[in-house]
């Protein structure tokens, strides 16, 4: 990747001068100001320690920040100041030190850069609920708007980072510029920004930052056909998975195929799982495992249920209780629209699951032993039927029929 060096000034940020920390901290009334525990006067302490000598004061200092400003997700008076300083101090050399723990709960060594950058992009994240839903933030009033005030110098700090030679500082600034540029009054700086990075993605090889690359640019409604003829199948699939992409054949393939092979789709990137949540963060504009973002999508998008059967058929043998929300339940007839729709009204499926593979054996038919705790009682939840096709027990039918790969549902920690 180019580095940050070559271009200082990289990215597509406006010009908006960033403020000089310094500033910051003395023209600052935090006495006046609020965080979680009352009176901000400390905070000043806690941002000047960000730049100091001893990485463990440098962590130490950004949890306290953490759990002061942005106690929680909620943001306070002190959060915009606070943030304001972060974002100019994000070129100082003291944020290359690395540390192993910057959050108590985060133990990924990586530079102080990286971690400043992924909280900025927590606090917009924050700023941006509930401001085109209108939904409550919890937030005292005014506090959101003067977050919100703040974004466009904050984007113009971050997006210089977004041709970082770290990997973890690159991956940390295109999240937080991501999380920014759902500012409505942003939205004019989305095509200079994907601009940018098509520029950045011809130089990358990792497979993991070209196809959060590619995931962040359909998010925001931008083109990303080109991609459909990728040379890695995970950045084709990535790509196909954009919103623009809805309705196009040619990305429908490509996702039905990548399904055709669930296990290669699940070892295409390290994703969070139950046994490790935190092995990994999950891809960008994901919620869960990457295959159950392409299993939904396929749903979606397939013109028939002919057409979505073989892909529902490789999907059996790596569902469990644990995860048939996930995967069977989102290919079964009943959950597929609007291609069941589309079914004459005497084939559609009432009270079975009537999935058959092409040599008409059901899904719940295949003679294998019965495991504990292969039960299926989640079938009711996800509004699948508590009967098979064969007017068995669906519990004891997919008991019988399901292959559990050790494959788990992410829960949130």
């Amino acid at each position: 990747m180019t580095t940050h060096d070559e271009h200082p000034s990289a990215g597509p940020a406006e010009n908006g001068g960033l403020p000089d920390p310094r500033s910051v901290i003395e023209d600052t009334d935090w006495a006046a100001l609020n965080h979680a525990y009352g009176p901000a006067h400390d905070t000043p302490l806690r941002l000047c320690q960000l730049l100091d000598e001893d990485p463990e004061v440098q962590a130490g200092a950004l949890g306290m920040l953490d759990m002061s400003v942005l106690h929680q997700e909620s943001l306070y008076s002190a959060t915009p100041s606070a943030a304001l300083y972060v974002a100019a101090i994000l070129d100082d050399p003291r944020t290359l030190a690395q540390h192993e723990n910057y959050f108590p709960w985060d133990d990924r060594p990586r530079p102080l850069r990286a971690a400043l950058l992924e909280w900025l992009g927590q606090i917009a994240d924050s700023a941006a609920y509930g401001e085109t839903t209108g939904a409550d933030d919890g937030n005292a009033p005014g506090v959101s708007d003067a977050v919100r005030a703040v974004r466009g110098t904050l984007h113009t700090a971050v997006s210089a980072h977004l041709s970082a030679p770290d990997p973890t500082v690159r991956a940390a600034a295109l999240a937080a510029a991501s999380a920014l540029l759902q500012a409505p009054d942003l939205a004019g700086r989305i095509t200079g920004t994907a601009r940018h990075l098509r520029r950045l993605l011809t130089e990358s090889t990792d497979r993991r930052e070209r196809a959060a690359t590619v995931l962040t640019i359909g998010s925001w409604g931008e083109d990303t056909t080109g991609w459909l003829a990728d040379p890695d199948p995970a950045v084709r699939a990535c790509a196909a998975l954009a919103p623009g992409c809805i309705g196009n054949g040619r990305a429908t393939q490509v996702i039905l195929h990548a399904l055709l092979e669930p296990a290669a789709v699940d070892a295409w990137f390290r994703e969070p799982t139950t046994a490790d949540p935190w092995v990994e963060d999950p891809l960008p504009q994901i919620d869960g495992r990457l295959r159950y973002a392409l299993l939904s999508a396929a749903v979606e998008r397939a013109n028939d249920f002919d057409e979505l059967l073989p892909v529902a058929m490789a999907s059996v043998p790596f569902c469990s209780n644990l995860t048939v929300a996930d995967d069977w339940a989102r290919c079964s007839p009943r959950h597929s629209r609007p291609a069941t729709a589309r079914m004459p009204t005497s084939c559609r499926p009432s009270t079975a699951i009537s999935v058959r593979s092409p040599t008409g054996v059901c899904a719940g038919d295949t003679p294998t032993s019965s495991r504990p705790g292969c039960e299926t009682s989640a079938f009711p939840r996800t509004g699948m039927p508590s009967r098979c096709c064969w007017g068995g027990p669906a519990e004891r039918c997919h008991a019988q029929s399901v292959r559990r790969q050790g494959l788990r549902k992410r829960s949130t920690p």
